[in-house]
């Protein structure tokens, strides 16, 4: 048994940012996948250095249109899509005018990292699930890259859990050497309320105030498997991922990372099937 549908939850994608680790990684591996028989479908945030026109983004109006409610304020979600036509791939980009439209990634120009980057994953991670599940699509894998997806699994496991799309869904987190250093702001633990998850959800797992380690810490605690993707990462984070006792796929080269994934997917599918 296999499993066929993968979605790719991404920070970063060449050519629509610059290329980097994550980037290429967000580009590559989907195409990979998809070349080994899989479905896959891509998301990534519409950061503000993502040129629409070059890249001929377009909003796709039946998915837009909601509005998010994060610590008690609303936020509309816009959804854009775009193809790479030499990976026969099209990707979703998540946008708000607030959180993304006119802003760079972790940090600003002058390299000030911004205070609500949770918020700002909070909003991406609830985004890309309820523009699944208006999709109708049901991924078996889910592959959360990056810091910015770090909220997905908590949520496919306790929030969503119940949503046809993600009843049998298994979610892989990587982890990279890309971060943030500062603190975030605000109680983090109100910010991520929603049905099903309680305070005991997240305060039993990671401490205020949130940083870069937490956030990953709680994506791991959620997560079916973890791919350690940079030669170096955070030496805490996969100390806490080795205690956890879940599946983990080491550190892989680039010209063998797409098998070892490939095979990975389908072992963290096969032992939670069984």
């Amino acid at each position: 048994m296999k499993a066929n549908k993968v979605l790719f939850i991404t920070q970063e994608i060449t050519p629509y940012v610059p290329e980097s680790e994550v980037a290429k990684l967000g580009r590559y591996l989907p195409q990979a996948i998809q070349e080994k028989g899989r479905e896959i479908r891509t998301f990534m945030p519409k950061w503000g250095n993502v040129n629409e026109r070059r890249n001929q983004l377009h909003e796709v109006i039946r998915l837009s249109g909601m509005n998010l409610i994060i610590d008690d304020t609303d936020h509309p979600l816009i959804i854009k899509v775009a193809s790479i036509q030499a990976a026969r791939m099209q990707v979703y980009f998540i946008d708000n005018d607030d959180y993304f439209q006119h802003r760079l990634m972790a940090a600003d120009e002058n390299g000030v990292e911004y205070k609500d980057n949770d918020e700002r994953a909070i909003f991406y991670a609830r985004g890309v699930l309820e523009t699944v599940k208006k999709l109708r699509w049901c991924p078996d894998i889910i592959h959360c890259q990056g810091w910015m997806s770090a909220f997905v699994p908590l949520y496919i496991k306790k929030a969503y859990q119940d949503e046809p799309s993600f009843r049998d869904s298994k979610v892989v987190f990587s982890l990279f050497d890309n971060d943030f250093k500062s603190e975030c702001e605000g109680n983090l633990t109100e910010k991520l309320m929603l049905k099903n998850i309680k305070k005991e959800d997240v305060e039993s797992i990671i401490k205020s105030p949130t940083n870069y380690e937490e956030l990953c810490k709680l994506a791991i605690a959620y997560s079916d498997g973890v791919i350690q993707n940079s030669e170096k990462v955070n030496e805490n984070v996969m100390k806490f991922a080795r205690e956890s006792g879940v599946p983990i796929l080491n550190y892989q080269p680039t010209d063998t990372y797409a098998d070892a994934f490939n095979e990975f997917y389908d072992k963290i599918w096969e032992s939670e099937q069984k």
